[in-house]
Formats: C-alpha cells, structure tokens, sequence
C-alpha cells in the first residue's frame, strides 16, 4: 500500500467536497433540474473556468506519471496538486459567502452533499489502496472530481434522483391524505404571472376576520411548498386554505392542483414571465387556466381579473366573478395613491365601500378588489373588508417603505420581477415629491425575446421619475441604457456598477431625510454572473 498516495486521495476529496458549496447553490437556485443548472453553467462560463479546467487536466497528467516520479518528486506534485485543489475549493466557497442568495442546507443538499461525499470517497480510497496502473488512474479521477465539482455534482444528482421520487412521493401522498381529511375546509388556489403573493396574504389577512385561515408563507408556490405548508401548519380547526400556485412550464399548474384540491380559484394576471420555459404566452395563458379547469371539473368559481386582457377573454368559458378598474363585477373606483399608501372604492353586487392601505402602487388596488369579491362571497362584511384592509402591511421586499441610510427613504421593491410591477414602481417613487428620487435595478430576466423591449421600457419609465439610476450588471444594462437615452436623461446621472455592494458605494454619499430609493428586482447570483 502506498501510504503517501492514499493520504493525497483523501485530502484530494475532502477538498472535492468542500468546493460543492457553490455548485450546490446554484443547482438550488435552479430547483435542482439538471436542465436549468446547465443552462447556468454555460451562461457563466468564463475565461477563468477554462483556466481551471485545463490547470486540472495537467494536475491529473502529473498524478498519473506519479509512478514514473522517484519519492520526493511524487511529494512535490502531490503536494502542489493539493494545494491547487485547496484553492478551487477556497473559491467557490467565497463566491456562496458573497453570492446575494446563499445555499440553504436542507435535507436534501445534505441527502447530495452524502451521495458526493461516498462516490468520491470510493474512488479516492481505491486509488489510494490499490496497486498498479489503476490505483494512479483512480487518484487522477479523485483530483479531477475535486478540482471540477460540477462534474462530481451532476453524479450525485443523478444517483439521487430516484431517490428523492420515493422521498417526495411520500411526503406529497402525506400532504394529499391529510387535505382530503378536512372534508369542511374550503382552498382557494391563487396563481398569476405576478400579483399572486401580494393578493395571497391580502386575501388571508382579510378572511383571518371571519375564519381560521392558513396561507403558504413567502414564496412556497411549488408542488413542496404546498406540501411543507400542509404537513407542518394545517390544523384539524383551520377552515379556509389560501394557496399559492406558481409555475415554469405547461403542467406546473395541475400539479398543484392535484395535490391541494382548490374550490376556489384567482388568476391575478397573465403576461411574458418565464418565456424561456414556457416558449410562448398562449402557453403561459393554458397553464395559468389549469387552475381554472381544475375548479371547474368540481364545480366553483373563478375571480378573474378583467384588467387583464389575456384573461378577460378566456372569462366566459367559466363561472366566475370578474373584478379590476373597468367595467366588470367588483370595481375598483377613486383610486389615488401616496407615500402614506393608497385609498379606493370597492363596488360589488350591492356593496360600495371606501379602503384605505398602507400598500402602495396601482397593482394592489386590483389584489385588493380580488382579494375583497372573494371575501364578500364567503360572508366577510365590508366593515370587516376594510378594518382588514386598513391593517395590511407591505409583502416583504414588494414596495415596502422603510427607514434607511442617512434617514432616507427606502421603497424595497426587491422581489418584483414583473415587467408591469416594475413600471408601476417607478410611478410610485414619482409621487415621493420634493425629494431626490434614485432607483437602483438589474432589469427584467426570463422573458425569452422580450426581455430587450421590457428592459428598455424599464429604462425609459425609470428616466421619468428618478434623478438618479444606478444599474446593477455591465452587461445588463446594455437595453436599460438604451431606455434612459431616449428620454434624454443626464448621462452623468447613469451608474452602471458590477454588483449591488458598489451600488450601495454610489447611492450612500447622496443619501439623506430627503432622499428615496427604489430598489427594483434584485436578481439570484446564476444571471449576475
């Protein structure tokens, strides 16, 4: 046995293990579907990477002539391979601690991270136990897999995979059989191109009046969202389940169906959000309507949002209540709007109230109307609508107001992705008058071939309204410059910073008690690449 060889190929994989931090986040980022993390990898593939790749390809030349090598030559590249090694897993380890968006150690990155850890720790501990040709094969193999653990990572995806089928299948059947025991709760499906989780905890704050009511927290709008909400917050008393739907592709929707069972459905809006997994909008349009099919089939009722023209003209093949600023079932009238909130007034059958909200912008007078045609139908009084309505407090990260730097003004607007959310915050920062008004955004991503337009639309508004615009990615700003141009905006004040720390190196000088800032969509680290 070849002790020095055999302590290289351990010290190898424990470095390989190590350097799977930043392949694992972004394979989380990505929902672990091997399609989407590639897609990632080739987006950020850099000249760097090659570097490494080809830095790896000689170490493993090295580790194979090893035997060819007398002793204290076979140290020295063992030992320079490893430190070599040390540092690949050095920095894809720093990238995850600076990465906006860090990986979370669920159950199943720890399930991956102990699929890596056994198939590197077999091939290590082989080519460090075994003689021959072989044994030095196997240890090039063990540094290959440590200095390139996007490789090591697809392996344990895979072998993983059917795995976490029988794990989430289990939990999904769980979740399934504990829904269909609560013969007397009622769920409200909500899905949306945007507007989906404002008008999620808008409806549940308002319903929490009258019924005990459970709402998927924060974003949980996959198939084990649902599930997780289910099998830890559902109660024998809870009577009304407001779930949140969200999807990437055609079936997304029926999925969540299938498991929470909806009686009752809202489709909030339909536009150009995830092109690049959907391919096309009627796509977009069939999808979000699988919610609709499904409450159809079990006899209830859709609220749509007559706004919308994609919906509205799917509208009569369904039973459903129509509610927006138009002329439909419940209207939203007398809508005004400032920095303390927005106020309106909501008419439905024969009710006509006045509301008043902390929210801001255009779009939460509709996931208000939405949220209140609902509740009038299910028994909650407009006195109870609007106290409800009244209490409400901005989603976190969608058009919040909060204190910041310097006693400024800060709208986050961080989660919004949307291409008409975003229009509509840069008209809310433009009624903040008498302050200087700066807007820091990467731009609009997944939007397919209409990423370019959206983007220079976002450009043009936000020339509009702000003073100052400091744009996040080089690259990215590329159709959000071409906007601002357009309206002959101070090309002086135009930033355009690599990363959201040197934002904050821009705006924080400028900042004080009479300065607001919109911070609008603030993209994952798999597009800032």
């Amino acid at each position: 046995m070849d002790i020095i060889k055999l302590v290289f190929c351990i010290l190898a994989a424990v470095c390989g293990i190590f350097a799977l931090t930043r392949q694992f986040q972004m394979l989380q980022q990505n929902s672990y579907f091997a399609v989407r993390y590639w897609r990632w990898y080739k987006g950020s593939f850099k000249t760097g990477r090659l570097i490494y790749i080809i830095l790896s390809l000689l170490f493993a030349t090295g580790v194979l002539a090893a035997p060819s090598i007398k002793t204290v030559g076979r140290i020295i590249v063992y030992a320079v391979t490893l430190l070599f090694l040390f540092i690949v897993a050095k920095h894809f380890n720093a990238q995850n601690k600076k990465s906006i968006k860090k990986l979370v150690v669920t159950a199943r990155v720890k399930r991956m991270w102990t699929a890596a850890a056994v198939v590197i720790a077999v091939v290590s501990v082989l080519g460090g136990l075994l003689g021959g040709t072989a044994s030095y094969i196997l240890s090039a193999v063990t540094m290959i897999l440590a200095a390139l653990p996007e490789i090591l990572t697809v392996v344990s995806l895979f072998i993983m995979k059917p795995i976490e089928k029988c794990i989430s299948d289990y939990y999904v059947n769980d979740a399934k059989k504990i829904l269909r025991s609560m013969k007397n709760m009622k769920v409200i499906g909500v899905t949306g191109s945007y507007g989906k989780t404002s008008t999620k905890f808008i409806l549940g704050r308002i319903l929490s009046e009258k019924y005990n009511t459970l709402v998927t927290p924060e974003n949980y709008n996959t198939p084990m969202g649902i599930v997780i909400t289910v099998r830890r917050d559902l109660k024998p008393q809870t009577e009304i389940f407001v779930c949140e739907m969200g999807a990437k592709r055609k079936g997304d929707i029926k999925e969540d169906c299938m498991i929470a069972d909806p009686d009752l459905g809202i489709i909030t809006s339909i536009g150009p959000q995830h092109l690049d997994t959907f391919g096309n909008i009627e796509t977009v349009v069939s999808t979000k309507f699988e919610l609709a099919d499904w409450v159809k089939q079990k006899g209830g009722k859709m609220y749509l949002n007559a706004d919308n023209e994609l919906i509205l003209g799917n509208a009569a093949n369904y039973t459903s209540v129509t509610y927006g600023t138009s002329e439909c079932d419940c209207r939203a009238t007398d809508i005004s709007y400032s920095p303390k909130g927005l106020t309106l007034t909501l008419k439905y059958k024969d009710a006509e109230f006045s509301v008043t909200s902390r929210l801001l912008g255009h779009h939460n007078a509709l996931n208000i109307a939405a949220a209140a045609s609902v509740a009038l139908d299910l028994g909650v009084t407009p006195t109870e609508i609007a106290y409800a309505v009244s209490k409400l407090q901005p989603v976190e990260h969608r058009l919040q107001l909060k204190p910041y730097i310097n006693g400024s003004t800060l709208i986050d607007d961080a989660y919004n992705s949307n291409p008409e959310g975003c229009l509509e915050a840069a008209r809310v920062l433009g009624c903040f008058d008498g302050m200087k008004k700066i807007i820091v955004t990467p731009g609009l991503v997944e939007l397919g071939d209409k990423e370019y337009e959206a983007n220079r639309r976002l450009g043009y508004e936000a020339a509009k309204y702000a003073d100052v615009i400091i744009l996040v990615g080089k690259k990215r700003s590329v159709p959000l410059l071409d906007g601002i141009k357009e309206q002959g905006f101070p090309e002086d004040n135009v930033y355009v910073v690599s990363s959201f720390k040197e934002a904050v190196g821009v705006f924080s000088p400028m900042c004080d008690k009479n300065t607001s800032i919109l911070f609008e969509n603030d993209l994952p680290d798999n597009y800032l690449e």
